[in-house]
């Protein structure tokens, strides 16, 4: 059977949704499953197993595009897809399948999509699912059964070619530290937290190198960390394409990262990971992997999930101790270095 996975607009939700697409390659393993997806999705799903090919979408998050939408849906049919599974919860992310003439179209009931999706999970069947459950449903399982941790496919050339391309020792353990969370300043631990955690990081591992990784948005926090930090560390932020930012977390030696999509990145590549969390709720939306650490203080205010502290001292984010990442880090760090029995 040919499949479409219609994908959704944020890299934490690409990643979270490969169980589900493993799930429908286990079901089907004869059939061919392709992703239609935004560029700045795009390359997670290329680091899938079970996905034979991605197919780019023009049109752009948030906007019907009527014109786009419908030339894309005609590209579409040539490929006789027999079912379709879209992941977005809006009308818009539907139209194309329904456009394109694709017999089944699944997902969940979303907003108002009768006649767009003809297979829909009602909304109540999805309050309050973990977002790597809540896409998994759609594949029709047993209510209740256990579903597998994200994993995406590290390619130990494409590691080093990145690492050659932005001059990053080959032989030196890489140190990642993510200071970005596109969603606001409510999940992002703060600069000088990250910029002691680094000077910590720098006196255990002298031989590693520290890099501070994630969209040029992040380039002025990444630059404040450094100067902060007193140390020599690589600020990458806004230099990387998304591929490359892919290769280096595939192959670093750990990762600090605030809950953001670059956090479910590594937990799927299975790298030394320290998850900080503070207005979101790593019982939602966790770094599921056996090497990831969850840091949260999990105040009676929290969580919140709101952009900014709605009483103005984000003390979820402030009291969590960079000596406590750091612990955590070592130990992540250490558990994934011992060899296994």
């Amino acid at each position: 059977m040919r499949t479409l996975v219609v994908a959704p607009n944020w890299i934490g939700d690409a990643v979270m949704a490969q169980p589900l697409i493993a799930l429908i390659q286990r079901a089907d393993p004869q059939g061919s499953i392709d992703v239609l997806a935004p560029p700045a999705t795009a390359p997670v799903f290329r680091a899938m197993a079970e996905v034979a090919g991605v197919i780019v979408a023009p049109n752009q998050h948030g906007r019907l595009q009527w014109r786009q939408r419908w030339r894309l849906a005609r590209a579409l049919r040539p490929h006789d897809y027999e079912r379709c599974y879209v992941l977005p919860n809006s009308a818009k992310s539907a139209l194309v399948p329904w456009l394109a003439g694709i017999p089944e179209r699944i997902g969940h009931h979303g907003e108002a999509r009768y006649l767009l999706i003809n297979r829909r999970l009602p909304a109540a069947a999805a309050a309050g699912r973990p977002m790597v459950e809540f896409y998994a449903d759609l594949a029709g399982g047993e209510p209740g059964a256990t579903v597998a941790d994200p994993v995406l496919v590290r390619d130990a050339a494409e590691s080093r070619q990145a690492r050659q391309r932005h001059r990053l020792p080959l032989d030196a353990p890489l140190i990642l530290l993510c200071p970005g969370a596109e969603f606001g300043p409510a999940k992002r631990w703060p600069t000088r937290h990250f910029a002691a955690l680094a000077s910590l990081a720098a006196v255990e591992w002298p031989e590693a190198t520290i890099a501070l990784i994630g969209s040029a948005k992040e380039r002025a926090l990444a630059t404040e960390i450094a100067a902060l930090s007193g140390q020599e560390l690589r600020n990458l932020c806004g230099e990387t394409t998304l591929p490359d930012a892919l290769a280096l977390i595939g192959g670093a030696q750990g990762v600090v990262s605030n809950d953001s999509g670059l956090m479910h990145v590594a937990a799927a590549y299975r790298r030394p990971l320290v998850a900080v969390f503070g207005s979101s709720d790593p019982r939602h939306t966790p770094p599921r992997s056996p090497q990831a650490r969850v840091e949260w203080l999990h105040l009676s205010c929290s969580p919140c999930f709101e952009r900014t502290c709605p009483l103005g001292h984000t003390h979820c984010l402030n009291k969590l101790a960079p000596i406590g990442v750091f612990d955590s880090l070592k130990k992540a760090m250490l558990e994934t270095e011992r060899p296994s029995r």
